[in-house]
């Protein structure tokens, strides 16, 4: 499938009316641990941090929460530790109204955890993951799921959890005809059968760069990049590029979404609220120009805040936003 320069059409079984969409997400949780500093140590060096603050997060959980919030009926699959950090984040997931009815506790494994260090003087961060539980989880975790599946008007993926799962889901998206939105992040090799399988591809700067080869340092490497990524075999590509916006690249040629200025305290999970954005607007079957605005502003107004999921708004805060900045959703 593909989408116009004018509007997305989504596959068979979906519903562009729908008031609330339904979007499943097979993906990852972890916990953030959030360090705030003046500045980023060098090598061997010890720093006096500002603010510490835990943060349930992760890529899959992370544009779970963002659908839910932004008025979608949200289906989580995945995979946490039978601990504290699970506990948390099945707790977090079900405050967001989030079926998690298909998440395992897995007894073998920790959860996973991110550590984050935030630079305050530039709003830059530094992750490290250490997945535990996320890379357990299996096909047959998704087959729990088939329910969900049948029923979904979108299916979200990311690369924190084994890429055999995830081409598990493409497979069984493509014979339940549902479009799957790739995050493919953080960035790893991906073989010719998931890229003819994605419906829409979503890699950032560094995504881009690692799957084509091709540094981007402008919209007009962006655009090279996303041509190529269609030369491989993906239908539409969506590259997002911070403060530049983001670059649709379809069968309608390359066209650039404007960014929302806003002053950056925090970057982490940006991305992540532009997905889960993304996801509910196309589940709608929105104007992809409108579609686009909207996942940029929730993205923008993500990184307004710290942590992961605190900071991922709600509709009615973002349709704030976007009216005091001229525009509406």
């Amino acid at each position: 499938m593909s989408t116009s320069s004018t509007e997305m059409k989504p596959e068979a079984g979906s519903n562009a009316s729908n008031v609330q969409p339904n979007v499943v997400v097979v993906g990852s949780f972890m916990m953030d641990l959030i360090v705030r500093t003046e500045r980023i140590p060098k090598e061997g060096e010890t720093v006096i941090g500002k603010e510490f603050q835990r943060a349930p997060g992760g890529k899959g959980a992370n544009q779970a929460v963002a659908a839910a919030r932004l008025g979608a009926r949200v289906t989580m699959v995945g995979r946490v530790g039978d601990d504290l950090f699970g506990q948390d984040q099945i707790r977090s997931l079900q405050a967001a109204g989030i079926e998690t009815r298909y998440i395992t506790i897995d007894p073998e494994a920790p959860s996973g955890v991110g550590s984050v260090t935030v630079d305050m003087s530039t709003g830059n961060n530094r992750i490290i993951i250490v997945p535990g539980a996320n890379m357990r989880c299996t096909p047959e975790d998704v087959d729990r799921a088939a329910a969900a599946l049948e029923q979904a008007d979108v299916i979200l993926l990311q690369c924190e959890i084994p890429q055999e799962v995830n081409l598990h889901v493409l497979r069984r998206a493509k014979q339940l005809g549902k479009p799957v939105i790739f995050n493919p992040a953080p960035a790893r090799p991906l073989d010719q059968e998931t890229l003819e399988l994605v419906t829409v591809l979503t890699p950032n700067e560094t995504e881009a760069e690692a799957l084509t080869g091709i540094e981007i340092r402008t919209v007009q490497d962006a655009e090279r990049a996303a041509q190529r990524l269609r030369e491989q075999g993906v239908q539409t590509v969506i590259i997002t590029l911070g403060e530049k916006g983001s670059l649709l690249y379809d069968d309608a040629g390359p066209k650039l979404s404007p960014a929302w200025p806003v002053d950056v305290v925090d970057p982490t999970a940006a991305g992540d609220a532009f997905n889960g954005a993304f996801a509910v607007a196309y589940a709608k079957g929105m104007p992809v120009d409108e579609a686009l605005r909207f996942a940029n502003a929730a993205g923008a107004l993500t990184v307004t805040g710290i942590g992961a999921q605190p900071s991922i708004p709600t509709l009615e805060r973002l349709e704030a936003f976007m009216r005091e900045k001229g525009q509406s959703v």
